[in-house]
């Protein structure tokens, strides 16, 4: 990454990307903060290049996937009644955010899609990085797993009874006879 200082915080884009109907999407409203500009404007930008946002780079949210949502992130209407959404968000996969910035072709929009791009994939290698972790942890403890197989035979035999020793009571006394009879 240069050295020039990030236009948005990295952790505010991090904290935008939602896991919805099993993709990566960042919404409407986010993207639009993001850039700088309304929702109403990115929407319409959109809008007017539908043939550049097939389903999988973006997609409206059902009622009820909103209902949801805002139920997480308990949003609350204002007294009036009015203001807030009225309808569900669109909600933007990786594919379509690269495409928001040729639809907001200004200079911030470019910079913040560099910057959300690189989001996306520091999520990826951290999700890859925890797939590899629990690849290696299930390779040790199946190590492991054989290695106190065999400590925890080694201890059902200390704890097994131990068989008394088989002494010649017989030949004892035999060795004690000829002691005593040598002496005597």
């Amino acid at each position: 990454m240069s050295n020039e200082k990030a236009l948005i915080p990295v952790e505010r884009i991090e904290n935008s990307i939602l896991l919805i109907r099993n993709e990566r999407v960042i919404l409407d409203a986010d993207l639009a903060f993001l850039y700088g500009v309304t929702t109403k404007v990115l929407v319409q930008a959109v809008k007017r290049n539908l043939d550049r946002f097939p389903p999988d780079f973006m997609f409206r949210l059902s009622r009820e996937e909103f209902a949801s949502l805002r139920s997480q992130f308990v949003t609350s209407k204002p007294k009036s009644g009015r203001g807030g959404r009225r309808y569900p968000p669109y909600a933007f996969t990786e594919e379509g955010v690269a495409m928001l910035s040729s639809v907001l072709n200004s200079p911030r929009a470019i910079k913040v899609n560099v910057e959300i791009m690189r989001a996306f994939v520091r999520l990826r290698k951290i999700l890859a990085s925890h797939v590899e972790l629990a690849r290696k942890l299930e390779v040790l403890e199946k190590k492991y797993d054989s290695q106190f197989k065999v400590v925890f035979e080694a201890i059902r035999r200390l704890m097994a009874p131990k068989e008394p020793p088989n002494r010649k009571i017989g030949f004892q006394l035999k060795e004690k006879r000829a002691a005593y009879s040598a002496r005597g």
